[in-house]
């Protein structure tokens, strides 16, 4: 059951084009989000859908695929953990941020490699 704790698997379209970076230590990452929809029916049996962002990251090989093959619009379906870091603004305020650390990427594009 260890294997359950933490773990974070969605499927989702990617909102923009990842941002990726090469660092000075020669390793890549890639920074983007994707939306996943919920559609439910209301009291009223009205259907509605719900959209929610999450804040995807990616290292190495996961950050390569994702330079080469993953654009905005793309459906994906990621495996990772969540991870929690914090900041400090331009004006000195802590900010908190929550993000998936992507451990595997599947790409679901019908007319991808």
């Amino acid at each position: 059951m260890n294997v359950l704790r933490n773990s974070v698997r969605l499927i989702g379209n990617l909102g923009d084009d990842p941002k990726v970076r090469k660092l000075d230590s020669g390793k890549t990452v890639a920074n983007f989000s994707i939306a996943t929809n919920e559609i439910y029916r209301d009291q009223n049996g009205t259907k509605q859908s719900e959209t929610t962002w999450h804040r995807l990251v990616a290292w190495g090989k996961q950050a390569d695929i994702v330079e080469n093959y993953v654009k905005k619009g793309s459906e994906i379906a990621i495996e990772g953990k969540l991870t929690n870091r914090s900041y400090d603004n331009k004006n000195g305020e802590k900010q908190y941020v929550t993000e998936v650390l992507v451990n595997s990427i599947l790409l679901l594009d019908k007319n991808k490699a």
